[in-house]
């Protein structure tokens, strides 16, 4: 997908999933959309006919940077982290840290809460109920969408976004490299910059754990998606398992997604 100002976007239409492959054009994941041009909101009203956006970014971050409305499309709040706990715990990254936090990752990476906080970040978002509670409604929403595309994001598109698109494709059916494939392209967006803090973590005298903060909320941690994954099929053995048990996604609503987006896979000759 060519946007000109939403980064780190990309169509799941043509991931392979066993003899079958996801349809394109109608399962779609971004960074927010606060900066979409005149030509992108065009093109995801005019050719993706776009019919529902879901925000997984907290209110303050969706207030701060709010999309651009798009021409069709109905616009749906879902935060996923709840930080009215973490501030009760003390445990909440303030607002103008987190919506600057490149300018800060570097120190940051050496403190103790945010090498914890970096390992936390994917277990967090699948056990806690809060989070679970708003995946559900994204996913019983896009059974609602019966045609169009839907779009989901949150402020990078690779965190929140990721675990989002890692519960679709493995409602779809898609096994674990496809899932983890598809969430380590992040980094193909961000990659410049982690490279940079990267270096600039080195400079300070860092090593690899420090690092791997930097990687974590800058890019994205396949190490700690990986172990996310582990805890999710530790608890619920596999990805249609943990939707059925906890956010009631029933074998007859699979089986409903896997009709509307995939199709067989073709071999061209």
């Amino acid at each position: 997908m060519l946007f000109q100002n939403i980064v780190n976007a990309r169509d799941l239409g043509g991931i392979r999933i066993g003899d079958q492959v996801v349809r394109k054009g109608l399962l779609l994941r971004t960074a927010h959309l606060h900066d979409a041009s005149d030509e992108d909101v065009r093109l995801l009203s005019e050719h993706y006919h776009l019919r529902r956006i879901f925000d997984f970014r907290t209110y303050t971050e969706a207030s701060m940077q709010p999309d651009r409305p798009v021409p069709g499309a109905e616009y749906l709040l879902l935060p996923t982290l709840d930080v009215s706990a973490e501030k009760e715990t003390g445990d909440a990254i303030p607002d103008e840290m987190w919506l600057d936090l490149s300018k800060h990752i570097v120190r940051l990476s050496f403190t103790k809460f945010f090498q914890e906080r970096a390992r936390d970040l994917y277990p967090s978002l699948i056990l806690s109920e809060f989070s679970q509670l708003q995946y559900a409604t994204f996913l019983n929403l896009i059974l609602e969408t019966e045609e169009g595309a839907v779009l989901w994001h949150c402020s990078q598109g690779k965190d929140r976004t990721g675990i989002g698109a890692a519960l679709l494709l493995g409602a779809l059916g898609a096994g674990r490299e496809a899932i983890v494939q598809d969430f380590d392209r992040s980094n193909d967006s961000y990659r410049p910059l982690v490279e940079k803090l990267c270096a600039d973590v080195e400079a300070a005298g860092g090593g690899d754990e420090e690092k791997e903060v930097v990687r974590a909320f800058m890019g994205v941690s396949v190490k700690n998606f990986c172990h996310g994954l582990d805890l999710l099929e530790a608890n619920w053995d596999s990805i249609p398992g943990y939707l059925e048990e906890q956010m009631d996604i029933d074998q007859e609503d699979l089986q409903k997604l896997r009709n509307r987006y995939l199709e067989p896979f073709v071999l061209l000759k």
